[in-house]
């Protein structure tokens, strides 16, 4: 990937590269088989997941190269 398509994490003011992606969706508004994203680094995976399943809106944390491998798109 360049540089320009290089998927970044999602957390506020973080510009490295995302390892790993963050499914969750809010059952208050999304349907149970919907799926949004986060992208996360090594740095902030913890953190992001810790928000995320707070709420009860975190379903599953994979890799990226896996997400991507499975026709996923982050």
């Amino acid at each position: 990937m360049s540089e320009e398509t290089t998927p970044i994490c999602s957390a506020k003011g973080c510009r490295l590269d995302a390892v790993w992606v963050l499914a969750w969706n809010n059952p208050k508004i999304h349907t149970p088989e919907r799926r949004k994203t986060w992208l996360a680094c090594e740095e902030h995976r913890e953190h992001l997941s810790q928000f995320l399943g707070v709420r009860g809106f975190l379903k599953d944390v994979v890799l990226l190269k896996e997400w991507e491998a499975q026709g996923q798109v982050p």
